[in-house]
C-alpha cells in the first residue's frame, strides 16, 4: 500500500516540475541572496526585505480567470508569512486577449488585495495580447526569518493548515480563503512573524504546487538534512483521499520545522486561531526522505527520494559538507 503510495508521489506534476528550478541553479555561486527559499531576503537595516513573484497556471487563467486573480495575490501574500515577514504590497503583469478576461482577472486580484488589506499599487496590462497570462510580485519585511535553510537534525515537522474551506472540483487546491472572513485570514497569517519574532521558529516553506512531500523535499535540499515523514500521521480533511491531500496546494498551509522543545508553544498559536497544527514527522541528518506508515501494529518505510543522489531543485548550498 505504501509503496504504490509512492510510486503516486514521484510521478505526480506538482513534484516533478519542481525540477524546472534546476536551471536557476547554475547561477547560485554569483547570487547576492540565498537561492531556494519562498522569497528572496534582502538585508536592509535591522531586517529584511522581502521580494517574490508567482506566474498563475494557463489552464486556471483561462477556465476561471476571477479565481486565478485571487489565487495570484493570495500565493504571493503566503509566500511573504511562510518567511516571517509581513507583505507591503503587490505588482501585477496581465496580458489578455479579450476585455471580459482582463477585468476578471483584474476582480480577483481587487478582491484578494482588499481580503489581505495589501495593495497593488502598479505593474503591465496588455489587452491586446495572443495569449491570456498573469504574474505578481510582491514586496514583504521581515525582523527574524524563517528559512528554508534552517532546519535541523532532531527537529519536528508541523503541519499547521486550515481545514475550513473545501476541494477545487477541477484542481489539486484546497480553498480555505475565497470565502472567508478577512479579519480571520490576516489573523492567521499574522502567526507566522509572530513565531519568528518570538524565536520559537526559523525553520519552514508555505506548502505549494508540490504539496506536502514536495515542499518538505525542497525544504531538506536547502537545509542538507533528510527526514522521515510518518504519512499516518498526516490530517486529512474529511472526503479527501490522502494521495490527493499530498500533492494538493492548500490556501493556507506551512510546513514548519520546529526544536522539540517549541512545538508545543508554535502549536498553541495554531490552535488558538482553530487551525490545524501536528506533528508528522521528523528531520534526520541524512540526505534521504523516507515515507513511514503504520498499519496493524507493524510498521513500513520507504525510501522516497535520496537527495545525495538525485537532486530536486539542485539548490544544495555551495559550501555545504556533502
Amino acid at each position: 500500500m505504501l509503496h504504490q503510495l509512492v510510486e503516486h508521489l514521484r510521478h505526480s506534476a506538482g513534484i516533478l516540475h519542481k525540477q524546472d528550478i534546476q536551471l536557476v541553479a547554475q547561477g547560485w555561486a554569483d547570487a547576492p541572496v540565498m537561492l531556494g527559499d519562498d522569497c528572496a531576503a534582502i538585508p536592509d537595516g535591522e531586517g529584511y526585505l522581502l521580494l517574490a513573484a508567482e506566474g498563475i497556471l494557463p489552464q486556471l487563467v483561462a477556465s476561471e480567470p476571477w479565481f486565478a486573480g485571487w489565487c495570484a495575490v493570495m500565493v504571493n501574500i503566503s509566500d511573504i508569512a511562510a518567511m516571517g515577514g509581513r507583505a507591503i504590497a503587490v505588482v501585477d503583469t496581465l496580458w489578455s486577449q479579450s476585455t471580459d478576461t482582463a477585468n476578471l482577472l483584474w476582480q480577483g486580484m481587487q478582491a484578494a488585495a482588499q481580503a489581505y488589506a495589501v495593495p497593488i499599487v502598479g505593474g503591465h496590462t496588455n489587452q491586446h495580447s495572443p495569449y491570456d497570462a498573469l504574474s505578481v510580485a510582491i514586496m514583504g519585511r521581515a525582523t527574524r526569518l524563517i528559512s528554508s535553510f534552517n532546519a535541523q537534525p532532531g527537529d519536528m515537522l508541523l503541519l499547521a493548515v486550515d481545514f475550513n474551506g473545501k476541494a477545487h472540483p477541477r484542481y489539486p487546491f484546497w480553498n480555505a480563503a475565497t470565502e472567508a472572513d478577512p479579519i480571520q485570514l490576516r489573523r492567521n497569517l499574522a502567526i507566522l512573524p509572530a513565531l519568528a519574532e518570538a524565536g520559537l521558529c526559523d525553520a519552514g516553506k508555505d506548502i505549494s504546487m508540490g504539496g506536502i512531500v514536495g515542499t518538505l523535499l525542497m525544504l531538506l535540499e536547502t537545509s542538507c538534512c533528510g527526514a522521515v515523514l510518518r504519512v499516518d500521521q498526516i490530517p486529512c480533511p474529511a472526503g479527501v483521499p490522502l494521495e490527493r491531500w499530498l500533492i494538493a496546494f492548500p490556501s493556507y498551509g506551512f510546513l514548519l520545522s520546529v526544536r522539540p522543545d517549541r512545538v508545543t508553544a508554535v502549536q498553541a498559536q495554531f490552535r488558538q486561531q482553530q487551525l490545524v497544527c501536528e506533528a508528522i514527522g521528523s528531520v534526520t541528518a541524512t540526505r534521504q526522505l523516507w515515507l513511514q506508515q503504520q498499519t496493524a501494529g507493524t510498521t513500513e518505510s520507504v525510501l522516497f527520494w535520496d537527495l545525495a543522489q538525485m537532486p530536486l531543485m539542485g539548490l544544495t548550498p555551495p559550501e555545504a559538507d556533502l
